[in-house]
C-alpha cells in the first residue's frame, strides 16, 4: 500500500472511496496520513521486522493503518474483525504486536483484550479519542508529526493469520529483503500480472480487509495507481449498482458472493450496467460448476479463478475459456510446483485424488509454531501443504476435491462433503448449505446436511425430503446426506469461509439429528 509514487504523480486523484459514506481520500492525503503513522511508530520504537496489529472492520482509516508498515520495514497483521476479545488476544500475543490500531466500533472488544496482552504498549483509536494513557485517539498518535517520509524508509509486509476454521488461527510470515518500499515483493509482483492491474483501473472491493486476497489485492491496486471503492460490507444488489456508478473495470470475489448475485430476482441483476467491467476475478473456495457456469452466462467471458493459499505455496490459474474446457478446475499451475501425493507420500495417478503439495515457490514459516511449521512440510523438507486435497487432469489442470479435516469416514469410504454443498447450493430453495460428518453407531460417521433456505421458503420435513430427492438424484449412494437440519443462518465470514466447525461440534454428543 506504499503511495510514494503517486503521492507525486496524481496528487489529487482518489486513492479509495468508501462506497457507503461516499468518503474520498486522495493519494497526497494517504500519503501524508500514513507518513505521519510512519513516524508514531518509530517514536514508540518499533524498529525493521517489529509488529503491530489492526484490528477494524473496513473504514476510511483501514489503508493508512497498513500502509505505514509497508514503508516503514514492519511486519502488521491484520485480525479478523468478527473475532472475540479471547480470540483477538490470542493474535495479539502470538504475533508480539508491539502496537494495536482499532475503531470505536471494535474498541469495546480490543480493551477487553488488551487485559491479557501487556506486550501491547499502546492501542489507537483511528476514528475516536483517546480514554488513558495506553488507549489515545488518533490526533494525540500523530499531532505534531510529519507528513513527510521517515529517514529510514524500507518495505514492510502483511503477516496474517489462517483463518482457524479447523484450529487455531496460525501467522504466516515471510522473509523480509532489506529494500526500499517502492519494490513490493517477487510474490506481489507475480499476482498483479496475474490480476491483469493496469494504470488507470477503478477496483471494486467487496470483501474485509483484514483477510488475505482483498488485502493483497487493495495494496497492488493503489501500487499501480488505481482508484478503490471499498464496500463496508457486502450486499448484492449494492455491488452491482457500484459498478454502474464508477465504472468499475476489476473486482475480486469469493464464490458465496457468486451465488448472492445469481440468487438476485432477474430484474434486480439486469438493472444495472457492467459494460465498464473488465475482469471478475475470484477464489478463496471451490466455487460450484454450476455458480460459475451461471455466472459466465450472465457475465460473460471475464471471469477468472485463482487457487492459492494465504501461505503463497504456489497458485494456479485459469481463465473463462480454459475453465470451460476443463470444467470444475481451479487451473493450471504458473507459480510453483505441484505434486499431488497419496498417503505414503507417492505420486497418485492422473484423477486419483490426494493431498496438494507445492515445492514452496514463496518461503514461509508459521510465526512461533516451528511444529505446525515442521507438520506443513515434507520430511525431506522441500514441499509444503496446507491439507487440501484435489487431483490433476491429463493437462495438468488441478481440481480440488476439499480439505482433508473435512472428510467423512463412514464404513470405511472416504467421503469429500464439498460436491454435496456444490450441488446443494444450486438448488432454489437453498440459500447456504453446510455438509459434514456426524456420529453413527454403524458406520463411525454419517453424512448430514444443515441448511438455510431462501427467504420466504418454510423450512421442514417437506423441504428436507425435496432436498434429500434433490441429492439422491444427482449423487452417488454413499454422499447422500442420511437427514438434513435448518438453521436460520449458517456461521460464515465474509470472507466466504464457513465456520464449520461451530455447526459440526454441536453434534458430537449423543444425537445425530435435530430440527431448528
Amino acid at each position: 500500500m506504499y503511495t510514494g509514487v503517486h503521492a507525486k504523480l496524481r496528487p489529487l486523484q482518489p486513492a479509495f472511496i468508501m462506497a457507503e459514506s461516499g468518503e474520498s481520500v486522495t493519494y497526497a492525503e494517504l500519503e501524508a496520513r500514513s507518513n505521519r503513522l510512519a513516524h508514531f511508530l518509530r517514536r514508540q520504537g518499533l524498529k525493521r521486522l517489529d509488529h503491530y496489529a489492526v484490528f477494524m472492520e473496513n473504514n476510511s482509516r483501514y489503508v493508512e493503518a497498513c500502509g505505514a508498515g509497508e514503508r516503514s520495514g514492519l511486519y502488521y497483521t491484520c485480525v479478523n474483525s468478527y473475532l472475540t476479545a479471547a480470540e483477538t488476544a490470542y493474535i495479539l500475543q502470538n504475533s508480539q504486536a508491539k502496537v494495536l490500531f482499532t475503531s470505536k466500533a471494535k474498541l469495546d472488544v480490543a480493551r477487553e483484550a488488551l487485559k491479557t496482552c501487556p506486550e501491547v504498549k499502546i492501542c489507537v483509536v483511528m476514528d475516536g479519542h483517546g480514554e488513558s494513557e495506553r488507549i489515545i485517539g488518533l490526533h494525540q498518535a500523530t499531532d505534531g508529526l510529519s507528513s513527510k517520509p521517515i529517514a529510514d524508509e524500507s518495505l514492510g509486509a502483511s503477516m496474517l493469520y489462517s483463518s482457524g476454521t479447523t484450529g487455531r488461527p496460525k501467522g504466516i510470515v515471510r522473509p523480509l529483503p532489506e529494500q526500499p518500499p517502492s519494490q513490493q515483493l517477487a510474490l506481489m509482483d507475480f499476482v498483479s500480472k496475474l490480476w491483469q492491474y493496469r494504470e488507470g483501473m477503478i477496483y471494486l472491493s467487496p470483501a474485509p480487509l483484514y483477510h488475505s486476497a482483498p488485502q493483497a489485492a487493495v495494496s497492488g491496486a493503489i501500487r499501480h495507481g488505481a482508484t478503490i471503492i471499498i464496500m463496508e460490507h457486502f450486499d448484492a444488489e449494492r455491488y452491482l449498482e457500484l459498478i454502474e456508478i464508477y465504472g468499475v473495470t476489476h473486482s475480486q470475489l469469493v464464490p458465496t458472493m457468486f451465488s448472492r448475485l445469481l440468487k438476485l430476482p432477474e430484474d434486480v441483476r439486469n438493472r444495472y450496467d457492467r459494460a465498464s467491467l473488465e475482469l471478475a476475478i475470484h477464489a478463496a473456495a471451490p466455487c460450484p460448476a454450476q455458480v460459475k457456469e451461471d455466472m459466465i452466462k450472465w457475465w460473460g467471458p471475464i471471469i477468472q479463478e485463482y487457487y492459492g493459499a494465504t501461505e503463497g505455496l504456489g497458485f494456479t490459474a485459469c481463465n473463462t475459456a480454459e475453465w470451460q474446457a476443463h470444467r470444475g478446475s481451479v487451473g493450471k499451475v504458473l507459480f510453483g510446483d505441484l505434486h499431488i501425493l497419496d498417503e505414503d507420500m507417492k505420486p497418485c495417478p492422473v484423477g486419483t485424488p490426494g493431498t496438494v503439495w507445492f515445492k514452496t515457490a514463496s518461503p514461509f514459516e508459521y510465526f512461533n509454531d516451528p511444529q505446525k511449521t515442521a507438520e506443513a512440510r515434507s520430511p525431506d523438507g522441500t514441499m509444503s501443504t496446507v491439507g487440501d486435497v484435489g487431483y490433476i487432469d491429463a493437462d495438468r489442470f488441478l481440481y480440488l476435491t476439499d480439505r482433508s479435516t473435512f472428510m467423512i469416514i463412514s464404513g470405511g469410504v472416504n467421503i469429500y462433503p464439498q460436491e454435496c454443498e456444490n450441488l446443494l447450493v444450486t438448488h432454489p430453495k437453498v440459500y447456504d448449505a453446510a455438509v459434514f460428518g456426524v456420529p453413527n453407531a454403524d458406520l463411525g460417521e454419517e453424512v448430514k446436511a444443515v441448511i438455510q433456505v431462501m427467504p420466504g421458503v418454510e423450512a421442514g420435513p417437506a423441504v428436507a425430503e425435496e432436498l434429500l430427492a434433490f441429492c439422491a438424484a444427482n449423487l452417488s449412494r454413499q454422499k447422500v446426506p442420511r437427514s438434513i437440519d435448518f438453521e436460520a443462518e449458517l456461521p460464515r465470514l465474509p470472507t466466504g469461509k464457513l465456520y464449520k466447525r461451530i455447526l459440526r461440534d454441536r453434534y458430537w454428543g449423543n444425537k445425530t439429528s435435530r430440527i431448528v
